[in-house]
């Protein structure tokens, strides 16, 4: 069992910036993140496979968003910057014990194995 905690949600105005963390408590092979806004359906934001560190972004947040690892500390960052209105959602930590391999693949809430509670990301316009 691999238990995640997410922290570094908030309220921020358009254009600025969240480091959003999550701390795995045990071996994963990949880590992604997903966001849910209201009414809307899940939906993928970044992944890195942990062992080389490849990493997967959605066409929405490429360019604004960096997704990386501390493998000291077994710690995901989301980095995310010239946050958006649209960007206003919960932010959900996901793991894998599996290597995903491409982004169709890392895409997938179903391909993750284990589910952080979320954490909020409000932007206001």
């Amino acid at each position: 069992q691999v238990q995640l905690v997410e922290s570094g949600g908030g309220l921020v105005q358009a254009g600025g910036s969240l480091r959003l963390s999550c701390a795995a408590s045990g071996r994963t092979y990949t880590m992604g993140w997903f966001r849910q806004a209201p009414g809307k359906e899940r939906e993928f934001v970044a992944a890195i496979r942990w062992n080389e560190g490849t990493t997967y972004y959605a066409d929405s947040v490429k360019g604004r968003v960096t997704i990386s690892r501390d493998n000291a500390k077994n710690t995901v960052y989301l980095q995310m910057n010239s946050l958006k209105f649209e960007d206003t959602a919960v932010y959900y930590c996901a793991a894998a014990l599996a290597s995903l391999w491409g982004i169709t693949t890392a895409s997938k809430d179903r391909a993750y194995d284990y589910w952080g509670q979320g954490t909020q990301v409000t932007v206001s316009s």
